[in-house]
């Protein structure tokens, strides 16, 4: 157990140092293309970083059979939304509130609100419609046109992400791999330095979840639990990590549009394919989490929209909603 703890911090440490290079790369790649950070944090830094939970549900699926992989497939599914819209809306809070006491940053947020509401707007009505979906699963052609109908929606939004305007990147740190090795900054050494991330990344993570599938082993915990609460929130590091060092750089168009382009992503790839390939029939704990992650949407798109701002402690407010999932878990 002792040694599980270990390696467990060594690869949340992995994680970590991977996020670190990802995001000075992913930077770097965007300020090359002139895109904006609506474009950088929304769809690049999103899509890079929902790897690992993505590919996750689809292995299980995919190549294990019966109840319990649906089960632990639709679980991940949902529980990647869920975590996104409530525990990493929070760290974000709590991340503005520490770096503010320390006197690295001011509480106020400066994020484009144009940018981070239009992607919980998206948010909000593909993975509603999602789970309407589940209440008519048992129509199997309808619930399959949903699904491709909803696949066909993230490419409106990327269209509308691209076309809209946002601050470009300015202020950047060297690029890692060219600092190190001396040689001036293109695109075959950001791209490099950007594989090598992701390759950490996506190692680093699979490396956590299966030594907290062990621990969890160890401890008596659930496949359905592992699959909401203990997977999701391994898998869902990268996304948190890059955001609270976005955080730290007073970038927080970059830090939220990084989660919130993350739920639009698992809203429509995961969602989509456990949709064709389960009978994605949403009860208990799944059907909670997706009600969950949508009320912390509704509410922090409705606070943006009433009061032009967003505000730390409010962001930490989607706590209290990861709080009453746990406790209807365990209580």
């Amino acid at each position: 157990m002792i040694l599980n703890i270990i390696l467990l911090i060594l690869s949340l440490s992995l994680i970590l140092l991977a996020c670190f290079v990802f995001t000075n790369a992913i930077e770097w790649f965007g300020k090359k293309l002139n895109l904006g950070e609506g474009v950088v944090g929304s769809v690049l830094a999103a899509i890079g970083t929902a790897l690992p939970e993505t590919v996750i549900p689809i292995i299980a699926i995919i190549f294990y059979k019966g109840d319990g992989a649906n089960a632990i497939g639709v679980g991940a599914i949902a529980g990647a939304p869920f975590m996104l819209g409530t525990l990493a809306f929070f760290v974000v809070g709590t991340a503005v509130c520490i770096y503010s006491l320390l006197g690295k940053r001011s509480l106020q947020i400066n994020a484009d609100i144009n940018i981070i509401s239009r992607d919980l707007k998206y948010f909000i009505i593909i993975y509603g419609i999602a789970v309407l979906t589940s209440f008519i699963s048992a129509h199997t052609i309808v619930k399959n046109t949903i699904a491709i109908l909803l696949l066909a929606s993230y490419f409106i939004y990327l269209k509308n992400t691209f076309c809209e305007d946002s601050k470009k990147m300015e202020e950047l740190d060297d690029l890692y791999i060219a600092k190190i090795l001396r040689v001036k900054t293109n695109f075959f050494w950001i791209i490099l330095q950007l594989a090598i991330a992701l390759a950490a990344i996506i190692w680093g993570a699979h490396l956590f979840v299966g030594y907290v599938e062990s621990l969890s082993t160890v401890l008596g915990i659930t496949p359905l639990i592992l699959s909401m609460i203990v997977t999701p929130i391994a898998t869902e590091l990268p996304e948190k990590l890059n955001s609270v060092i976005w955080t730290g750089r007073k970038k927080d168009t970059l830090a939220l549009g990084n989660i919130t382009g993350a739920m639009i992503f698992q809203s429509c790839f995961p969602v989509v394919f456990g949709m064709i390939f389960t009978p994605w029939h949403l009860t208990g704990v799944t059907l909670l989490s997706a009600v969950l992650a949508l009320i912390s949407a509704i509410f922090h798109f409705t606070w943006m929209k009433w009061q032009k701002t967003i505000q730390a402690y409010i962001l930490m407010l989607s706590g209290l909603l990861y709080l009453i999932f746990i406790l209807y878990i365990f209580v």
